[in-house]
């Protein structure tokens, strides 16, 4: 069984807006399409998931195929996504599928932890503290026996190391771009009565 392994953290920092940052980040399915395309992400019902918060939903993400030496997959991964009232956004994967090759899908673990939260410094600018470890497990097909281990090592952690440098990059280009047409519109909201937000729906 190989195993491959990969961490990325980012820090975002966050203009001033008319309301806080901490209320747009309780809408998880913001931070999903932020993160991909919306075509590629479905809502699932929560009834059939481990949500246990509130503002817990689950999501189907179809990622990008992953090219592996000789071997192309697609993995399919279902999130659950919840946020705390603080504004910190906690994703994992609870299920992963390889659609079409059965072997690999029999064999292939897949295991992503992330989080993200609002910081403020004593000078009142706010900041986004991100980080995401991706862990994968596979028993590797016979073609790459003759492969040594430490090439499928490096190749594997630095496929998963360009999978969270995409996600980073779409969140630097996509979030707070989204955040700041959300706030703007959204400005005739009395903010005295913010813990009130209701959920402003993005699809």
């Amino acid at each position: 069984m190989a195993k491959f392994f990969a961490s990325e953290s980012v820090s975002i920092l966050v203009p001033s807006q008319p309301i806080p940052i901490s209320y747009y980040l309780r809408q998880p399915q913001r931070l999903i399409h932020a993160l991909t395309e919306q075509s590629r992400v479905e809502i699932l019902e929560n009834h059939n998931s481990t949500c246990v918060h509130q503002e817990q939903r689950e999501f189907r993400l179809k990622m990008q195929p992953l090219h592996f030496l000789h071997l192309t997959i697609q993995p399919t991964v279902d999130m659950d996504v919840w946020a705390d009232t603080d504004g910190t956004v906690n994703l994992r994967s609870s299920k992963t599928e390889i659609r079409g090759i059965a072997y690999i899908n029999q064999r292939f673990s897949l295991n992503l932890v992330g989080q993200i939260r609002p910081k403020t410094d004593a000078n009142g600018q706010t900041r986004l503290i991100g980080k995401a470890d991706l862990n994968v497990s596979v028993e590797m097909p016979s073609i790459f026996l003759l492969t040594p281990p430490l090439i499928l090592e490096i190749t594997g952690n630095s496929l998963l190391k360009s999978v969270l440098l995409t996600i980073k990059q779409r969140l630097l280009q996509r979030l707070i771009s989204d955040y700041i047409d959300w706030a703007k519109s959204n400005t005739d909201l009395d903010r005295s009565n913010c813990h009130k937000l209701p959920t402003f729906e993005y699809l």
